[in-house]
């Protein structure tokens, strides 16, 4: 757990809490080393939406919430919870809206860590006079060389390193990830030994948090209730820019989607290209997803100041991906990656996060296919 306690600071940490089961044994795990505990719970959007009108779920419900705040009580600590709705909504969702509407595939996780989980939180820890902030990601955060850089959590299954390739070395020297040296299983048997067999127990979600059925179509009709209306149907063209047939409008589909395509053309089609002007989706068959270079912009260099020339690596285009072979260069703000094998659907407006063994290298936005 880094960093440890320090006489020159007041050790005092605050703690994002979503009342689930990791950002909990985090609390429990910060106690045990003797920092000085405050815990913040960010009210993120409502989680009942037209298109979702069940019972709240996930962690911007309000019994998550009030979750957080009781397990604060218990272990005697101050807990804040704090309605960032219009700004979550004026950033994170506007941008997940905006993406589509320009023809990419966003990734708000991304976002919401740079701009909302660091850029707010550490507004926050200034203001409670903290000296570090803390969250229940499994990496680890790593000091050499005069640089701050994150390395693959200890479980492999839960691993969220890629997600947080935005952050600065202002925002990792201020930070401590208490399960980066973890997995699930060590945590989950962690709050039973301290008798939170509730929290031991939670259900974890894997969708956007803002859109708890997982369907960001339904998602975007109901953000722009006239959104088919102003894009309408489109056509699928192959490619050779021969039109095959009709799409539903370009926003609803993805770089390598095969079902819902609603088109038969006696063998397997994937979507290959989305461009937003004409509205136009190109599809080919599986093989013609393969691309072997990409550029990415809007990068962040994390365990090295500058990149060498024909640096090897290991670059993942998105959460899931095991990571291919590459050969990075840098040119002022962008990076080019060339991999030693066709990889299948890059998809723009994507992360590609790139690492050295366990280590990120740095990361940025799939821009271009090459």
């Amino acid at each position: 757990m880094n960093p440890e306690l320090n006489s020159d600071k007041n050790n005092t940490v605050l703690l994002a809490m979503s009342g689930g089961t990791d950002s909990s044994v985090a609390a429990i795990l910060l106690q045990n080393k003797n920092y000085q505990l405050k815990g913040m719970t960010f009210r993120y959007y409502d989680s009942i939406s037209k298109a979702c009108m069940e019972k709240e779920t996930g962690c911007c419900s309000v019994d998550s919430i009030f979750e957080a705040k009781k397990l604060a009580e218990n272990l005697g600590f101050s807990h804040e919870i704090l309605d960032i709705r219009e700004e979550f909504d004026n950033t994170v969702i506007n941008d997940f809206i905006n993406q589509y509407l320009s023809g990419l595939t966003p990734n708000p996780c991304v976002v919401c860590n740079k701009v909302i989980k660091w850029g707010r939180m550490i507004k926050e820890a200034d203001r409670l006079n903290c000296d570090f902030l803390a969250t229940g990601h499994y990496a680890q955060i790593i000091y050499e060389n005069g640089r701050y850089f994150i390395r693959k959590g200890a479980d492999e299954n839960k691993d969220q390193s890629y997600f947080l390739w935005t952050l600065s070395q202002d925002n990792l020297s201020r930070t401590i990830f208490p399960l980066g040296y973890l997995t699930k299983d060590q945590v989950r048997e962690i709050a039973r030994e301290n008798n939170y067999e509730k929290i031991a127990d939670k259900k974890e979600s894997q969708e956007i948090c803002f859109i708890p059925d997982d369907d960001y179509r339904s998602f975007l009709r109901e953000r722009i209730p006239d959104i088919d209306d102003k894009i309408g149907p489109g056509d699928y063209i192959d490619t050779e820019g021969e039109i095959i047939g009709q799409h539903n409008g370009y926003p609803f589909y993805t770089i390598g989607q095969r079902k819902g395509l609603n088109i038969a053309m006696g063998y397997p089609v994937y979507v290959l290209n989305i461009d937003a002007e004409t509205n136009t989706i190109t599809l080919g068959k599986r093989e013609e997803l393969l691309s072997t270079e990409l550029e990415i912009e809007s990068i962040n260099l994390m365990k090295y100041e500058s990149i060498p020339e024909n640096m090897k690596a290991v670059c993942k285009i998105r959460y899931n991906n095991r990571g291919e072979e590459c050969i990075i260069n840098q040119i002022d703000n962008k990076i080019t990656i060339k991999f030693l094998n066709p990889v299948s659907a890059i998809t723009p407006g994507q992360s590609a996060v790139i690492y050295e063994g366990e280590d990120i290298i740095a990361g940025g936005i799939i821009s271009k296919i090459l």
